[in-house]
């Protein structure tokens, strides 16, 4: 207890990565696709590992890896010259490319000639030509206002917004170097890397147009941020479905004489799907992640409006809670596990949510300002001996193991399991123990109890990307 007194905002923290670099790519959204639901999971994952990595002491560096490149492009520019208009992009962006692209994949089931003109554009992308650079970087800037509207209600942002594109003038040397290993093999006039002798398939790495493909880009990414940061780790929180893709590429960076390959690690997660089956963007079925966290704030608001109507500042905490019961939801799985969103289940009160656990912090806060006790000179902590109090104590005393723990495993669930476990264990206590006594002593004990409780859950809270209000 005393420990949480003296370091506050910092208990549980340590710096055992004093010196060291830690990359953490995640979020990484396709332009002028919708930012959904399915990204969510990448999002919020990624800036807790993040987080844990930072509170552990190490210089940590967030890499949005856009995914601003790619044939997708060359199909969005057909779609926007044959069908489109920039009043209405510019009005609705995403929604207006999202149809753009549909539109796309319908007309070419019957014209299949607009594939090698798409594949055209992204070539002539590629060669740097005026106009398809111009409506590219259009384009880009319209998603990105959109995406970082939602990166604002999440609290979250980026060191680096170096997307695929950035890594495209790049490709030669990583093609020479390659080259100079006798890695690539030609087959039916394009470019592969054979990886058949450790049990993986060949990866395509040049078309025979002469185009790259994105695992070019990912080896070329990796070769930069390891001249450019000398990271220890370089981490990526990426969807399970790519598992193989990880496997090809770290392998090839490692055959091409790096050892620092091992250092890159790949992080997976698994799906997301809608109480009525999964997403697809090729077919418009889409939940956009904005609507979901506006639909969870005023959700939240409608509950606090009932449960306490004289908050002063009823819009921030709604905001606070229903964004934190989102994110609380999802980092409540195990991140491997695939799981079904469920909005009765994201927003409640009880059980092991979000709300409930900023609940919890919010009661403690309460207790503590009606006390007016400072908390200062002599506590005499063995007036704590019930066996609530040592429960909720040894809880405490855990907080910095579960914080490496959730480093060692990339697994931020380590620590949302954990503060419900501290929460719960307060509540038992405060339900058990009366904390407003008369005996001084035993008051003062108590209620430090309650501020070391208030603090882990706090530290916790900001680990994992959640707000953590002081009332409720």
């Amino acid at each position: 207890i005393n420990e949480v007194m003296i370091r506050k905002g910092q208990y549980g923290s340590s710096d055992i990565g004093k010196n060291k670099k830690v990359l953490v790519e995640f979020s990484s959204p396709n332009i002028a696709k919708p930012f959904h639901i399915g990204h969510i999971r990448t999002t919020v994952i990624g800036n807790s590992i993040n987080k844990i990595y930072d509170f552990l002491g190490y210089d940590t560096v967030t890499i949005n890896h856009l995914g601003d490149y790619g044939t997708q492009f060359g199909k969005l520019i057909v779609a926007f010259k044959n069908w489109g208009n920039e009043k209405e992009v510019e009005a609705d962006p995403i929604p207006s490319l999202l149809k753009l692209y549909i539109k796309f994949h319908e007309e070419v089931e019957n014209n299949s000639s607009l594939d090698d003109e798409a594949r055209m554009w992204f070539k002539r992308l590629e060669d740097e030509d005026e106009e398809a650079l111009r409506l590219w970087k259009w384009i880009r800037d319209v998603s990105l206002n959109e995406f970082n509207r939602v990166y604002v209600m999440l609290d979250i942002s980026f060191d680096s917004y170096a997307g695929e594109s950035f890594y495209s003038d790049k490709m030669p040397l990583v093609i020479r170097a390659m080259e100079e290993k006798r890695l690539l093999k030609e087959s039916m006039g394009a470019d592969i890397v054979d990886l058949e002798p450790y049990g993986l398939p060949p990866a395509l790495i040049r078309k025979s147009d002469g185009s790259t493909l994105y695992i070019t880009r990912d080896i070329a990414a990796a070769i930069y941020r390891k001249d450019h940061y000398d990271f220890c780790k370089n981490i990526y929180v990426v969807g399970s479905q790519q598992n193989l893709h990880f496997q090809q590429w770290i392998k090839i960076v490692e055959l091409m004489g790096n050892e620092w390959a091992k250092d890159c690690i790949h992080v997976p997660f698994g799906m997301v799907s809608l109480e009525d089956g999964t997403m697809s963007t090729r077919k418009g079925r889409v939940v956009f992640l904005e609507d979901v966290l506006k639909k969870a704030v005023e959700t939240t608001k409608e509950i606090i409006i009932q449960k306490n109507n004289n908050l002063d500042n009823i819009d921030e905490v709604a905001q606070q809670v229903g964004i934190g019961a989102v994110v609380f939801q999802e980092l409540s799985n195990s991140r491997i596990k695939d799981y079904v969103f469920s909005w009765d289940r994201t927003l409640n009160f009880d059980g092991e949510t979000g709300p409930y656990v900023q609940y919890t912090h919010a009661r403690a806060c309460s207790i503590l300002r009606k006390a007016e006790v400072a908390l200062e000179g002599e506590i005499d902590y063995s007036l704590l001996a019930n066996e609530d109090a040592m429960d909720l104590i040894r809880l405490i005393y855990q907080f910095p193991m579960v914080v490496e723990e959730a480093g060692r495993k990339y697994e931020p669930s380590v620590i949302t399991r954990y503060i419900v476990d501290v929460a719960q264990a307060f509540n038992k206590f405060y339900h058990d123990s009366p904390i407003i006594v008369k005996d001084g002593k035993l008051q003062k004990s108590r209620l430090s109890l309650v501020y070391a409780a208030k603090q882990t859950i706090n530290n916790g809270l900001r680990l994992l990307g959640v707000a953590a209000p002081e009332r409720m």
